[in-house]
């Protein structure tokens, strides 16, 4: 019953109409399980809700495409936007089909829709003149790629820790928000090379002008919304004073086309076109997608999302529909969660902490347990921390006080040959029977409050508390003991809590439905809409349950759980090789040596490293030069006939003693990848040794290649933790 229309539902008039949205998640990674909980899984429990309560809604959701990080993305894999949106795009939608996410539409940002839509707002934003140019000054890449950069296509050294990788818009080693212009020595992200800067001109949505109009939105619709304490605050951080002209465009390719001649080589930034796709989504799901969208009257708009999300659909996003003109619904209810962290320390992908959506999936532990933790430990007013020892715990309680309860009541009703398996008639509730009538239905109450305020959390605290009412009845009347003495009165027993059990299966759908559909399947019934109390009747006498009554839920096991820990923990092998990728820019002859060359290395930036190498008989000096390949750079330093050598070129060797018999280890996608890039095995921890002893140490280390690919102790290196390390030319062979 709470599964989405096989039609797209329409408003209609004098009834409850509801436009749920979820924050789109980014299309340029894998979702972890507080990018779950914070929007689409949220979201979903409430979309559930409303279609078990008759409401007329729809659930709207996508990944969001464009920008500069789909273009970062695509240039560290080696392919295309259209490419990677493809790719992750799928990635997405299998993981929230295993989660159980119910969207109406689950589409993606980068459509025709998306583009008529938002150059339809903008053009109307400007014809309305609430828009402005202004020049500013931004980072140019004069000597290669001949573009301004994006904060994303710039990286250099953050000003406040001095940490060498820095993002243009963030720093990774203290966090701190940066601009591109602040960054000590820049490189271009494509070229490495040093940029300049230039101005440019950009557009301006200007806010100022509209700020009356957006304090009376944000002043009327936070309370009647019941936005949260912490998203009024952030909201606030923006409104309260003085509202500043916000840039809407960005030099990218990868986006919505600005439609003006003067700004043709430019596309909206992100955070004007994003919240945008929520519109053309819902357009690509139905033609009349303007009675939800231009329709405030009769429809609600309630959208999910983390905390770091707020401002752009509290200030940004209604600001946009506003300056428009047009009569768009603008968001009433907002539900905001904090961060969900884990055990140890942030989610990271490229370090393999945390659980992200494929992970929990590979584990073989269903998706409805991974929802009852989610949702028992949903971040609704402060940041919580997954463990594991809570995961097992709230398993066990599921198990416990849910599944237990149905397996056992079932049962009963199977084995008891007085039953066999129907329900029997219930005649005058006694004292017990009415206490616990009453019970659930104040309980019911509180749930229906919880579930209208969106306080998801709660509402499934209630709903458990209802089991556990249904385990301290049986406790209590022990039909158990009344069997072949009372028949009559363990009968009305194992009635009333079957039609318990109906009740809290439809209590609980919105949270775990793929465990209540196979409740609902040993009960032999459809699933309902909600009921306001609880009939002891609903599931008439005479009725014949399923004979195949079977588990719910299953005990994890103190190994497994010790297994999982470890996995995800982030905390993998150490790699003690100071690997990483250099490129050559000069190669010279050893001035005491013929059969040595003196190779001048690139690290990234003004890092400059001397190679002495043997390598001579095998390459030419303009094979070398401009190359990308792996050194090492913590090898004990050597003299060779005087020149010290500070880093070790590799290479594998077939044995053969050839010409041919060295191949190089490079990046399987040179273009991607810049000088400086560290190496190491997946998932293991790069802990340089202070000093490696070629002879003694690293001649001993299991490095190998086998079908061009370079492992270390049996686990594969990787550039960055996603390029794949190759041989250039040798298929197999030892490192050295």
């Amino acid at each position: 019953m709470s599964k989405p229309s096989n039609t797209p539902p329409l408003p209609k008039d004098g009834e409850r109409n509801i436009l749920i949205t979820s924050a789109l998640p980014y299309v340029n990674n894998v979702p972890h399980l507080g990018n779950i909980i914070g929007c689409v899984l949220s979201a979903d429990v409430y979309a559930r809700y409303c279609r078990l309560k008759g409401y007329n809604c729809i659930y709207i959701c996508g990944t969001d495409e464009y920008g500069t990080a789909t273009e970062t993305k695509a240039l560290s894999e080696g392919c295309t936007p259209k490419e990677i949106c493809d790719k992750y795009h799928e990635i997405h939608k299998e993981i929230y089909e295993w989660f159980n996410i119910s969207f109406d539409k689950f589409g993606r940002t980068s459509t025709n829709s998306q583009t008529e839509i938002a150059q339809d707002i903008f053009n109307k934003i400007k014809d309305n003149h609430y828009t402005l140019t202004q020049e500013i000054e931004q980072l140019y890449c004069e000597q290669n790629c001949k573009m301004f950069l994006a904060d994303r296509f710039v990286e250099g050294t953050c000003p406040h820790c001095k940490f060498e990788d820095a993002r243009g818009d963030q720093c990774d080693g203290c966090s701190k928000l940066l601009n591109p212009t602040e960054l000590i020595n820049p490189r271009c992200k494509v070229c490495s090379k040093p940029p300049i800067i230039k101005s440019t001109k950009h557009i301006f949505i200007d806010l100022p002008q509209l700020q009356q109009q957006v304090d009376q939105f944000v002043e009327r619709n936070s309370k009647d919304g019941n936005w949260s304490e912490n998203s009024i605050a952030i909201t606030n951080t923006w409104v309260k004073g003085e509202l500043k002209p916000r840039c809407i465009t960005r030099d990218l390719k990868w986006g919505t086309p600005v439609p003006l001649e003067e700004f043709k080589d430019k596309v909206f930034y992100v955070w004007f076109d994003a919240p945008i796709g929520y519109i053309s989504i819902t357009a690509e799901y139905t033609s009349e997608w303007e009675k939800w969208w231009k329709n405030p009257d009769n429809v609600n708009l309630v959208q999910f999302m983390g905390k770091d999300n707020v401002p752009f659909h509290t200030v940004i996003f209604p600001a946009s529909l506003i300056g428009s003109k047009d009569n768009y619904t603008l968001l009433n209810n907002l539900s905001t969660t904090e961060f969900l962290n884990y055990e140890t320390g942030k989610f990271s992908k490229s370090r393999n902490t945390g659980v992200f959506g494929d992970g929990a999936k590979a584990t073989g532990i269903p998706s409805e347990v991974w929802r009852f933790y989610l949702l028992n430990n949903r971040p609704e007013s402060s940041d919580s921390i997954f463990s594991w020892d809570d995961f097992n715990f709230k398993n066990n309680e599921l198990l416990n006080n849910f599944g237990n309860l149905v397996n056992r009541v079932l049962k009963m009703l199977n084995t008891n040959t007085t039953f066999n398996g129907v329900v029997p008639k219930i005649g005058e509730l006694n004292d017990l029977d009415k206490k616990l009538v009453q019970e659930v239905d104040e309980h019911l109450v509180q749930y229906f409050q919880r579930l209208e305020e969106i306080s998801l959390k709660e509402g499934l605290k209630i709903a458990m508390a209802i089991s556990k009412l249904g385990n301290t009845y049986m406790q209590d009347n022990k039909p158990w003991d009344l069997s072949g003495k009372d028949n009559e009165r363990c009968g009305q027993v194992l009635a009333i809590l079957i039609n318990l059990i109906k009740l809290l299966s439809t209590l609980l759908e919105p949270y775990i439905p793929s465990l209540t559909d196979k409740v609902h399947q040993q009960l032999n019934v459809e699933p309902t809409k909600y009921s306001t109390h609880f009939d002891v009747n609903a599931i008439p006498a005479g009725h014949e349950i399923s004979k195949e009554i079977l588990p719910l839920v299953k005990k994890i096991e103190a190994e497994d759980l010790k297994k999982w820990r470890t996995k995800f923990s982030g905390i993998g092998p150490e790699f003690p090789i100071d690997m990483k990728i250099a490129t050559v820019l000069e190669v010279n002859d050893h001035p005491s040596a013929e059969n040595l060359y003196v190779i001048k290395l690139s690290l990234g930036g003004d890092v400059t490293k001397t190679a002495v190498s043997g390598i001579k008989a095998n390459f030419e000096k303009s094979q070398l030069i401009g190359k990308k390949l792996a050194v090492v750079l913590n090898l004990k330093p050597s003299k060779f006939k005087g020149v010290l050598s500070e880093a070790m070129i590799l290479v594998v060797d077939d044995g053969q003693a050839t010409k041919e018999s060295l191949s190089f280890l490079v990046p399987s996608n040179p273009q991607s990848i810049e000088a400086g890039s560290k190496i190491a095995g997946k998932g293991m921890s790069i802990k340089p040794k202070p000093t490696i002893d070629y002879q003694k140490e690293f001649l001993h280390y299991d490095l190998t290649c086998i079908d061009k690919i370079i492992s270390y102790n049996k686990t594969q290196l990787f550039i960055n933790q996603n390029e794949p390390l190759v041989s250039e030319k040798i298929g197999n062979g030892k490192v050295r």
